[in-house]
């Protein structure tokens, strides 16, 4: 059991990424650069450059390390299978510093598995999680924040009883980051996981599918958001930005700047969210915990897969201080 409180606690399925990178695609999107769709010749051999797999992966994995590089302690409750990508990713969360006792192995089932279509610095994934029997352990000790992200389509229930038990703890700090089930949903079926959020992050096109609505006014779709309950809405908007809103004041923090071209961006969304509650279970600003996500944001995707870019506390500090004199959160 702990010997002390953990710091921080993800919540969700982790996964084994095989990235494939491409040689030879076609992408096309709208003359906004929005909706783009990657095609390749039907029925035919389709050359790749190279396959590269990383284990103990997947929003709240991901979350789980960043906690750990960035010194608090952290810990990470999800299922594996019994095979040996379970014993991979158990050792590799070992060794970033992540707790395991919460981390749980189902013998006969095959560990998440998803392939990442990788072209350009950008990727599909073809996702699909397993079946596991979703339960909440007894904790011996109450996390200081607990961070809920992607989960199965088959953890409806288990949602239920991590609703039910952050209900009854009040005191415990909530984060809550939607996965693709979590959003398809609705808001209804999770109400009382919106309304016990105390920070809610996703990014723009996920609020407009959320909320039921055509609104683009990032500001607005906060307002909107905050109505379902989070005390704090975080709204990303790709390059072009994060969004804030508590309530009171509303931010709009720039990107850091690429120290180069993005080589792979897997994992840029994890590493901003996680670093603005890390920031802040770390006693920062709102306005502190703005400046720090984007840069692990834009260390992660100069590295292939969510976690090889992840920063330390002092790297972060290097690269804020390198920072240029407009990279500010700006009151809108």
């Amino acid at each position: 059991m702990f010997s002390k409180p953990i710091d921080f606690l993800a919540i969700g399925d982790t996964v084994v990424d095989a990235f494939i990178k491409l040689k030879e695609a076609h992408v096309t999107c709208s003359v906004d650069k929005d909706n783009c769709e990657i095609c390749m010749k039907f029925g035919d051999k389709i050359p790749f450059e190279s396959a590269t797999v990383v284990a103990a992966v997947g929003n709240s994995a991901n979350a789980a390390v960043s906690a750990a590089r960035l010194g608090l302690r952290s810990a990470l409750l999800t299922d594996l299978g019994g095979d040996r990508y379970a014993d991979e990713s158990l050792a590799s969360l070992r060794k970033d510093g992540v707790e395991t006792q919460y981390v749980r192995t189902h013998k006969g089932m095959p560990t998440n598995y998803h392939y990442v279509l990788w072209y350009g610095d950008e990727r599909t994934i073809l996702v699909k999680h397993q079946e596991y029997p979703y339960t909440l352990p007894r904790f011996s000790r109450k996390p200081k924040w607990v961070y809920v992200s992607s989960l199965g389509s088959t953890s409806y229930e288990y949602h239920t009883a991590i609703i039910e038990w952050l209900k009854a703890n009040p005191e415990i700090k909530v984060a809550f980051q939607p996965g693709t089930f979590q959003i398809s949903l609705g808001i209804e079926k999770l109400k009382g996981l919106y309304e016990r959020s105390d920070i809610f992050f996703c990014n723009k096109e996920e609020a407009q599918k959320i909320l039921r609505t055509d609104e683009s006014d990032v500001k607005k779709l906060m307002s909107l958001m905050r109505e379902q309950g989070p005390k704090t809405v975080v709204i990303t908007d790709g390059p072009r930005g994060a969004y804030t809103f508590d309530g009171t004041d509303a931010y709009f923090m720039p990107t850091y700047p690429d120290p180069k071209a993005p080589f792979e961006r897997t994992g840029a969304g994890d590493a901003f969210a996680s670093t603005f509650v890390i920031a802040l279970a770390k006693g920062k600003s709102l306005e502190d915990a703005l400046a720090w996500a984007p840069i692990n944001s834009a260390s992660v995707v100069q590295d292939i897969g969510a976690q090889r870019g992840l920063l330390t506390e002092s790297a972060l500090g290097e690269w804020l201080a390198k920072a240029p004199a407009d990279y500010n959160p700006r009151k809108i």
